[in-house]
């Protein structure tokens, strides 16, 4: 579709269906049965936030139960985010995204066992990796997991991506999808800025996006870019013919009550460009080079990592009650 087109429908949410896969960013059953995505995706700080909500208080009596039989807190936690995922395979069409504990982000063995697990604990509950994306944050470990991964039909989503070097490295290594992060990166540019605001076209977070997007486009890289992490429905539409994005349901809403026209913004063809893969060394000179990616990135872990503890004293909570 050219760029310059404009899609018409009632509004921007189902405008934006036709041109770009939309993807949940929540686990949220009555959300995500509202707003019909294709796929959703899940992280640690949402599956606390799913634990807490009424419709998921079966599963955290069944955790309970867990625990008192002996499970170890970080066992239930792979248990319970599996059962939610499963949930959600019962409500969107597509894939569904599962994040490995974040604090095993720089153990390449550790990662390759707990995504193996999660796949297994999957099949336990009757769904096949055809369903599943595991998600592995874009560190050096990470993606060299993801490479062995995909080798053996598990399908991977590098989230906590916020520069180029992580994404053609991903893609290098055959990662299914990628996940930049527009959001945390405007984020970062306003408070090291003191920028109050971008204009949509001058966003770091959105021209980092169509970066990755047209470099991508022009080396034939086929790894699905979803573009995450939005602060506005303007972000979003900013982002009209990404390959997928992945959007709250706060931004949905915004979206589907909007009947005005959606621009569509990123449309290219593959080409055949070629480049030399990415060492190590290139990989994490660019996160100490670009001090707004390292730093998101440790950051992004560090919250994970937090909120995955956060649960697991919840579900201690639920275990002395």
């Amino acid at each position: 579709m050219n760029p310059t087109q404009t899609a018409v429908s009632t509004n921007k949410l189902e405008q934006l269906k036709a041109v770009t896969v939309v993807v949940a960013d929540t686990g949220d059953i009555e959300a995500i049965k509202k707003y019909e995505p294709q796929d959703c995706t899940t992280n640690p700080s949402l599956i606390l936030k799913a634990a807490q909500m009424e419709g998921y208080s079966g599963l955290m009596d069944e955790a309970r139960g867990w625990l008192k039989a002996g499970e170890s807190v970080d066992d239930v936690i792979d248990k319970l985010t599996v059962r939610v995922g499963t949930e959600l395979t019962k409500i969107v069409p597509g894939n569904v995204s599962t994040e490995v504990d974040a604090r095993l982000s720089f153990d390449q063995d550790a990662l390759l066992a707990r995504a193996r697990h999660l796949i297994a604990l999957y099949a336990e509950n009757g769904v096949g990796k055809d369903r599943i994306l595991i998600k592995l944050a874009a560190t050096w470990e990470g993606i060299q997991a993801a490479e062995i991964l995909e080798k053996e039909g598990i399908r991977c989503n590098i989230t906590l991506l916020f520069n180029l070097e992580q994404a053609v490295a991903a893609a290098q290594a055959g990662a299914y999808l990628i996940s930049p992060f527009v959001g945390r990166i405007t984020d970062w540019y306003k408070k090291s800025t003191g920028t109050q605001d971008y204009a949509v076209d001058e966003d770091p977070g959105i021209q980092s996006v169509r970066e990755i997007f047209h470099h991508f486009k022009s080396h034939g890289y086929r790894t699905i870019i979803m573009g995450a992490s939005f602060r506005s429905a303007a972000q979003v539409e900013a982002l009209a013919g990404c390959d997928r994005l992945t959007i709250s349901p706060q931004l949905l809403g915004e979206l589907a009550a909007d009947n005005g026209k959606l621009e569509v913004k990123l449309s290219e063809e593959m080409g055949r460009e070629k480049e030399d893969r990415i060492t190590q060394a290139q990989f994490l000179y660019s996160l100490a080079d670009n001090v707004m990616a390292g730093e998101k990135l440790a950051e992004g872990i560090r919250g994970f990592a937090a909120d995955t503890e956060k649960l697991g004293k919840l579900l201690a909570e639920v275990k002395g009650s």
